[in-house]
């Protein structure tokens, strides 16, 4: 009988891919997890998604983002097998365009309340967790190396998602400030 679990946790570490034990609470541990945690909020998303597009660019960047923290669970970042690259990263430049191409660009910097329907409201809401692991990223940066690739990815990532979330609203409703 197959069992998920190995008692191996139990003390409060982790195996990463490379073999090496690491703390649950290490940087580098919030770091993949939250990407994990935002790949989960994106599956919701697709669930979500009546468009064939959208859901097909949803499930390549969930696919993409095993690359993300794989890499990142990899104290050695050169033997983790497969990486975002710089393509992956052109290719949400692109995603990012083709989206606020099909918007009206003199709404796009206006600020809104985010979650007109289901779909937007969990791409809004997988943008915010992308951008917190972004900050778990960076604050891993501090004490280990990552490639500059996988920074541009996540970064990148928050605005594909901020994009496809805007053009998914249904009602745009808007914020507006005292002046």
């Amino acid at each position: 009988m197959l069992k998920i679990y190995t008692r191996t946790g139990d003390n409060g570490e982790t195996s990463l891919y490379d073999g090496a034990r690491v703390a649950k609470d290490s940087i580098r541990v919030e770091s993949y997890g939250t990407v994990d945690e935002l790949n989960s909020h994106l599956g919701l998303a697709r669930q979500y998604s009546t468009s064939d597009e959208i859901t097909a660019i949803l499930l390549r960047i969930q696919r993409s983002l095993f690359n993300v923290a794989g890499e990142l669970a990899t104290q050695v970042g050169e033997t983790f097998p497969e990486k975002v690259t710089a393509d992956d990263v052109q290719w949400l430049e692109n995603t990012i365009d083709h989206f606020l191409d099909l918007m009206n660009r003199d709404e796009i910097f206006q600020f809104i309340i985010p979650g007109s329907n289901l779909l937007s409201a969990s791409l809004h809401v997988s943008r915010t967790v992308c951008r917190r692991a972004e900050r778990r990223i960076l604050t891993l940066c501090e004490e280990s190396q990552v490639r500059a690739d996988l920074l541009k990815y996540v970064n990148r990532l928050s605005d594909t998602l901020y994009a496809i979330a805007r053009y998914s609203e249904t009602e745009l409703v808007r914020v507006e400030f005292k002046k």
